[in-house]
Formats: C-alpha cells, structure tokens, sequence
C-alpha cells in the first residue's frame, strides 16, 4: 500500500486538528476523531463554532468522514493526535488528554501504523510517556512492529494569514524510514518549506 492510499484519522478536532483534518480530506481518505459527540454532530451539519474552517472549506473534504466511534479508526494506518496539553497553575502540562488520547490509539493499533504526535509537550515525552501507553494498549512493540512520529503543531487560533499550508512545518520519525515518510505525508499539503529533524 503506497502512502496515499494509507487512510489517516485525525485524533482530536479542535484548532489544531479540524484544520489539518479538512486539508488530508481533500485528497484521501480521512477519519476525524473526537470523543466529543457534540462536536462531530456539529461537524456533520457543515458547521464550526470555532470559526477555524468555513463552511466551504469543510464541504471541500470530501474524503474527511467524522466519528466519535474508536472502531471507526480501525480503518486508519496512519494517526496524528492533535489534542490539546493544558498546564496546571505551577504551568506543569496535564498529560491526561494525551494519555488518554494514546490508550485509544493503542487499541486499535495495527502492525506496520505509525502514530503522529502534533500535541505540544516537553521533549522525550513521546518515548516517555505516549508509546509505553501505546504498547501497553495494542501488546505491539515500537519500532518493530509500529513507528511514531512527530511533528509540533505550530497553528495560532484565528489567524487567517499565517494559515495551516502556509506555516513552515518540523518533522520527525522514530526511523529514518519513517522520518520520511512523515515528511512527505505533511509535503503533500503544506506549501512551505518542511525541516525534518
């Protein structure tokens, strides 16, 4: 299966997320998430109280589906959690969204998936704490039998300008192989220049 024909879910639907979502959907097949039931109606009606995406730019995606159900992300080879890591008032970050967000990623986690982390956190956070969540959840081992990547979101919410295709990306892999596979997955929709690290 080439890489565009993989299908991606994007875990999480909020500024970071929607967007990302509706621009994959434009060219394939893509599996919004969110645990929120409230917010996939919404979608589903063509509308976004967040104000990130218009109603034509949501109509545009036409291979972008939404769901709240995990078994509908049974479909996906590729995953990017886009939830959100809110700090405490010592500005520690709650991981719980993260956590959780990995643990139902990891149940339905396949043999060759990767896992594409967009959520900000601190640096050795996603070997740390996202993919022991993962092995623990889907009894695979990483870099053997799945691959993380990551690739900090970096979306001001409400700016029109500096827009999700135009930013300048950073990516990575947890392998070479993977490092550009990534890379190439975020060439497909962004304009600017992508730094792999």
């Amino acid at each position: 299966m080439t890489n565009s024909q993989k299908t991606i879910a994007i875990v999480g639907l909020g500024y970071v997320g929607l967007p990302l979502a509706v621009e994959f959907g434009k060219h394939r097949s893509t599996i919004g998430f969110d645990i929120n039931q409230a917010r996939i109606a919404e979608l589903q009606s063509g509308k976004d109280h967040t104000l990130e995406c218009s109603p034509e730019e949501l109509q545009s995606a036409k291979h972008l589906h939404y769901s709240a159900n995990t078994q509908d992300l049974q479909k996906a080879k590729i995953f990017i959690v886009t939830v959100p890591t809110p700090v405490d008032q010592a500005n520690r970050p709650d991981m719980t969204p993260l956590i959780k967000a990995s643990e139902t990623v990891g149940r339905v986690l396949k043999a060759g998936d990767i896992v594409i982390y967009e959520s900000t956190v601190y640096p050795g956070a996603t070997e740390e704490v996202c993919v022991p969540v993962l092995e623990k959840f889907s009894g695979l081992k990483f870099n053997q039998d799945f691959f993380c990547g990551y690739s900090p979101e970096r979306i001001v919410p409400g700016d029109k300008i500096n827009t999700l295709t135009t930013i300048k990306k950073i990516t990575s892999g947890s392998t070479q192989a993977v490092a550009d596979e990534v890379d190439n997955l975020y060439k497909t929709i962004i304009k600017a220049v992508i730094v792999q690290h």
